[in-house]
């Protein structure tokens, strides 16, 4: 026979597995909501479906997309965003969303966690910003920015040429021109030139800056800025707005100056 004390554990042990699955379902809730939370404003996780960035990203990849860096500085060429292609791109295959609202909300659960792709979300390469002039190709069949050519070797796929066809666009303010790194394969800005935009697509459109792969292991790393997007001339345009500004007030800080001195 089981003596008092052991009689007391073991409804104590019985009270705590009921509180456990009483509580549960509380914990789930409030996981969920911390994944809302994180999801909207601060971080996501990302499916690549497809090879348009290879080699830098693989089919079945995981990134991680930073969702408050645009809030701090503008985007830049050569940041790998992710950006919803709605109102922007047309869709070749449009996808249907489903009735079922279970299938929708585990759908939900597996686009935040990077386990399904997204529908309307696309990831590509930054080539130009508002202002810039992107063109393909140069005599030495290199994609140009603003007249300087681009040594995309270090994430080119291999094998592929920069573009193979031939565009110039004047990319205009507030928008983008992006491109795949497997330029073969990728349907990006060049193939979009009918659509709204000619083919660029919205800042506010872009839902962060991929900036880590973290599935699988054996290929985590960084996504970093290739060295090619930081010369000098290729930045001319973005700089050209401050420039604009300085200049213009110089005058200004001269004039006041002036007004002061003969008070």
């Amino acid at each position: 026979m089981k003596s008092e004390s052991q009689d007391k554990v073991d409804v104590a042990a019985a009270r705590r597995k009921g509180s456990f699955w009483k509580e549960l379902p509380v914990l789930v809730v409030l996981a969920l909501l911390l994944a809302l939370v994180v999801k909207t404003f601060v971080l996501q996780a990302f499916y690549i479906p497809s090879e348009s960035m290879e080699n830098t990203l693989l089919t079945n990849d995981r990134v991680l997309v930073n969702k408050l860096v645009y809030h701090t500085r503008d985007v830049e060429r050569g940041d790998v965003v992710v950006f919803s292609g709605t109102d922007s791109w047309d869709e070749r295959v449009p996808s249907e969303e489903s009735a079922n609202p279970i299938a929708a909300f585990f759908r939900w659960v597996g686009t935040a966690f990077g386990v399904v792709p997204g529908e309307k979300d696309y990831i590509k390469r930054v080539i130009g910003v508002g202002g810039d002039t992107v063109k393909c190709c140069d005599a030495k069949g290199r994609v140009t920015v603003n007249g300087t050519a681009l040594d995309e070797s270090s994430y080119l796929y291999p094998g592929n040429v920069p573009s193979q066809t031939y565009f110039a666009a004047k990319v205009p303010q507030g928008r983008l021109w992006v491109m795949g790194d497997h330029r073969q394969v990728s349907l990006d800005s060049r193939e979009h030139t009918s659509d709204p935009g000619g083919g660029t697509i919205p800042v506010d459109q872009v839902i962060g800056r991929a900036f880590l792969i973290v599935w699988p292991f054996s290929r985590a790393t960084t996504l970093s800025i290739p060295e090619t997007f930081a010369q000098p001339a290729a930045a001319l345009a973005g700089a050209a707005p401050a420039m604009a500004g300085f200049a213009g007030a110089l005058p200004l800080v001269w004039l006041r100056r002036r007004w002061l001195a003969r008070r």
